[in-house]
């Protein structure tokens, strides 16, 4: 199963504050949720919780669409990389260019999953099950359903790069909403299947997953249920950043104080929504994930009224110092990461850093 680990498994010397903290990213350029679909189905219908792919998304994302970690310059790199895309918006043609595979890449954590049916291993299932006539029928059900879940998420993928606060909000709550529309899709023919199995089938059918889980450790067991958790510091709001970069006016700092409320409360909403233990069958893991997902985007909501409403205040330039807040905080926290290495590794990890197009491309060959 190709997971969002996999999408950054080239930046492991990349020290990125808004990284999950086991090593995925709610962000891969202008992406939010790479590989979507498959951490849905890894954890709903295999139990991947310990995967951490689905669990690790929360405010965390929130706050990374806030304060973008990447610079404009940076973003470019992933212009021709997105799908049926030559440049980025703007009309600047990008320095680099990508190739048909790498496309196909950041294709797949865009949702294009070109499995027999989107994520759900048909022929292993019939072989293990071998169901009935009705049941095969609630199983092709299944399939198609789980193959047009499977293009709705991938119709949600941008199609341009946001380089906005208020933009990448947008982009991130319809990601969301369509992750949301997919479970939505893919639930009643699952409980109609899963409920036609004898118990029989039901145990044969949970000891696939088992088969199909790789092995954890017991670190990643003690944490699978676990969500929504940042390193100590990484979501801190910048109130001193905001104040010392962009200036804000007397009115704009009460909207800006609606938007730290509104952030906090989103927060709040998010870590309320962790479940405290896992579900047992692959309905009621899906049924997790819907109601994770809902309240995911009732909070990306929360942020974006007060956000567009203290957006919208700024002038053009408070606006550009307002973006580069994140961009800026990246750099201090390579400067301080690089401080603490020895010189040669110093020299690797500025040369790493510097080639963004490089690192697009370094990770995509973990996914082909």
């Amino acid at each position: 199963m190709v997971t969002s680990r996999l999408a950054t498994a080239g930046w492991h010397n990349h020290h990125g504050w808004w990284r999950h903290r086991r090593g995925g990213y709610g962000w891969v350029g202008p992406v939010f949720w790479p590989f979507a679909f498959n951490d849905i189905y890894g954890y709903s219908l295999w139990g991947y919780d310990y995967d951490a792919a689905f669990w690790d998304y929360g405010y965390p994302d929130i706050y990374a669409g806030l304060f973008a970690p990447y610079g404009y310059d940076d973003l470019a790199a992933y212009g021709s990389y997105l799908p049926g895309r030559a440049a980025r918006s703007g009309g600047t043609q990008p320095s680099t260019s990508a190739s048909s595979d790498d496309r196909s890449g950041l294709t797949q954590m865009c949702g294009d999953d070109s499995r027999d049916i989107a994520g759900l291993p048909i022929d292993s299932i019939q072989a293990a099950l071998q169901p009935n006539e009705t049941q095969r029928a609630a199983l092709d059900d299944l399939a198609n359903a789980s193959l047009k879940a499977g293009q709705d998420i991938k119709a949600a993928c941008p199609t341009d790069i946001a380089l906005t606060a208020p933009r990448r909000l947008a982009v991130m709550q319809q990601r969301i909403e369509a992750m949301v529309a997919a479970v939505n899709t893919v639930q009643p023919p699952l409980e109609k299947f899963y409920g036609a199995l004898t118990d029989e089938q039901k145990a044969k059918f949970n000891a696939l997953a088992e088969r199909r889980r790789p092995s954890r450790s017991a670190e990643a067991a003690n944490t699978a249920t676990s969500c929504d958790v940042s390193q100590p510091g990484v979501t801190d709001w910048p109130a001193a950043a905001i104040e010392q970069s962009v200036k804000p006016t007397d009115d704009q700092r009460r909207g800006l104080q609606d938007l730290q409320n509104a952030a906090v409360k989103a927060s709040d909403m998010l870590k309320a929504s962790c479940q405290s233990e896992n579900a047992a069958t692959p309905p009621a893991r899906l049924a997790a994930v819907g109601k994770r997902l809902t309240t995911m985007l009732e909070a990306v909501n929360t942020v974006r009224t007060p956000l567009d409403t203290f957006y919208g205040s700024l002038s053009d330039e408070q606006k550009a110092n307002f973006d580069a807040i994140g961009p800026k905080r990246t750099s201090e926290v390579h400067a301080s990461a690089s401080d603490d290495d020895d010189r040669p590794r110093r020299a690797r990890g500025r040369r790493h850093h510097g080639n963004v197009d490089a690192m697009i491309r370094r990770m995509m060959s973990f996914v082909r």
